[in-house]
């Protein structure tokens, strides 16, 4: 009996064989014959793949059509990218310091940065067996029982779309608003009020703008792509690491020690500056999520299930120390605390920058800020791109046939990269009628795409003993379960706090509505799947033979069969 007989009835490798009858053995060698008439299938197709890249997709059941160019340092230079630290941190300080003060900003990113390492190991060890553009969404297929993964596909897909959708168009309204908080920052102040206040529609266009610059960029070929990410992460860690240096020198009456590490405050008004601190998560869970982006590029990488999960860890280690230093640096230049937090842009960074820099060197560190926060954006929405081109080909979308071309001129997927351009620029005009419903969707973020995480961990560990698992190069070996289990513990804690109102007594105005707008994706998702798309949505398309064939070279097998 082979080990993936033994999987499917419970029977672990090694133990006593049991005989058979002549019908049961009969059974089995029709079972072995069509097993090597599908391998036979796919024998044309692997001998003629010299890439052991290409060879491992179709084992896994998809047919290589886009082209490998991204190495070891595009790859890293985009786990980082997508994390985005100096864009990102400045534009979510204000969270943490309003809610707990400063020592809650510079805590809750150290522990919450910790908390993202687990989350992004367990990550990459389930992409290191399956790289392939879909990401987790993909993993579903190997972790849950054949007639459970329609459904567990369709929830984690589109949980993991959506998250990521709404991630793109909160980058694209943040430029936007980094952007108009310059405008304001320079324009002439009467009677102690600048003469330029952005209205939500300017504030919208222009982030529709930008999202159509992103959708030009991720459009180009992936040879460009790879080029051109290559330096986004320099520019990143150089950047943070000289404003940082330009700031402690430039501020003067700089904070205490003292102040920076140990004043808590309840700036939520719940009365309890253990809960103002958890709310302090806010900004390090917005920042350090998406960690299966650079997954989505899998089928554009070399040496995928090896480069893939080091990129993630390594970003999540230099995202979390540079992401760190930037906090701890603005905290310690807040000189006047409270005019600082009042400031007319909207943005406490952009105001600390100013202090420091005057206009002109205030304005040449937030060009820096805005523009790896365009970095971030772009490498989002390719990862966003790729996961909707993913979700397509297996039938998930409308129209599932257009999105899931790839572009003849560039051999990339450019229909997805507009879908989700269109998609993005939807969520952000409803900025204009509704800024506390355009905040909810934005909140939905981070909640969207870890709980995507965690769902797969679990089934993955619940389902374990009854689906076989094929391991990738990456494994923490005895450290799995524990990590899994921090990961999964840590989501669901902070799931909760982040949908939680950030500020007491809660109103209209400064209610989290992000549950409501979870509740209301989770309701229409269930009714969509259930009105029909259980019908014809079957789960990942792929005819694979990873599970019928243990993991040596797939030729070798097929030559046994052959020979057979």
């Amino acid at each position: 009996m082979d080990t993936s007989q033994d999987s499917k009835t419970g029977v672990a490798a090694g133990d006593q064989k049991v005989a058979t009858s002549p019908l049961e053995h009969t059974a089995s060698r029709n079972s072995k014959a069509a097993e090597a008439s599908h391998h036979q299938r796919n024998r044309s197709i692997m001998a003629t793949i010299a890439d052991d890249d290409d060879r491992l997709l179709v084992r896994i059941g998809y047919t290589p059509v886009l082209q490998r160019h991204f190495s070891r340092w595009s790859t890293v230079s985009y786990a980082i990218s997508i994390l985005g630290v100096l864009g990102s941190v400045p534009a979510t300080f204000g969270s943490p310091l309003n809610a707990g003060g400063p020592a809650t900003a510079v805590w809750a990113w150290f522990i919450g940065s910790i908390m993202a390492y687990c989350i992004a190991s367990s990550v990459a060890e389930l992409v290191s067996a399956y790289p392939t553009a879909g990401g987790m969404y993909y993993v579903t297929k190997h972790v849950v029982p054949p007639d459970h993964v329609a459904a567990w596909a369709w929830i984690i897909g589109w949980c993991n779309f959506l998250g990521q959708a709404a991630g793109v168009a909160s980058l694209a309204y943040t430029i936007s608003q980094m952007i108009l908080a310059t405008i304001v920052m320079h324009s002439p102040v009467v009677d102690g009020v600048p003469s330029f206040t952005p209205a939500a529609y300017q504030t919208v266009l222009l982030a529709i703008l930008v999202l159509c610059f992103f959708g030009t960029i991720c459009s180009f070929p992936t040879e460009w792509l790879h080029k051109i990410i290559l330096w986004f992460a320099p520019i990143n860690i150089i950047a943070s690491i000289c404003i940082c240096i330009a700031l402690l020198i430039l501020t003067p009456d700089k904070q205490s020690a003292k102040w920076v590490f140990t004043t808590v405050t309840d700036g939520s008004g719940w009365e309890s500056k253990g809960f103002s601190f958890l709310l302090g998560f806010l900004s390090v869970a917005w920042t350090m999520t998406d960690y299966d982006g650079t997954t989505h590029m899998s089928e554009e990488t070399h040496d995928a299930a090896i480069r893939g999960p080091v990129a993630i860890r390594t970003a999540i280690l230099v995202s979390g120390v540079v992401g760190w230093m930037l906090t701890v640096t603005f905290c310690f230049c807040m000189s006047d605390y409270e005019s600082i937090m009042a400031s007319p842009s909207g943005l406490p960074v952009a105001q600390i920058f100013f202090n420091a820099g005057g206009k002109t060197g205030g304005t040449v560190m937030w060009f820096f800020v805005i523009l790896v926060q365009f970095f971030t954006g772009c490498s989002a929405m390719l990862a966003n791109a790729r996961m909707a081109w993913a979700f397509s080909r297996d039938g998930a979308f409308p129209f599932s046939g257009f999105w899931s071309k790839v572009n003849t001129l560039t051999d990339t997927p450019v229909n997805a990269v507009w879908l989700v351009v269109v998609f993005c620029s939807c969520l952000d005009l409803i900025g204009i009628g509704s800024t506390l419903t355009i905040v909810a969707i934005f909140n939905i973020t981070a909640p969207a795409l870890d709980i995507s995480y965690i769902a797969v961990i679990v089934a993955h560990r619940w389902y374990e003993g009854r689906v076989q698992f094929h391991p990738g190069p990456f494994t923490m070996g005895k450290w799995s379960k524990p990590v899994n289990a921090i990961a999964v513990t840590w989501v669901v804690f902070i799931s909760v706090v982040l949908f939680f109102p950030t500020t007491k007594p809660v109103t209209a105005t400064n209610m989290n509505y992000a549950i409501c707008v979870a509740a209301f994706i989770g309701l229409f998702s269930m009714l969509w799947w259930y009105a029909g798309a259980r019908k014809t949505y079957t789960g990942p398309r792929t005819n694979d033979t990873i599970d019928m064939l243990p993991p040596e070279d797939p030729e070798e097998i097929l030559s046994d069969y052959d020979l057979a």
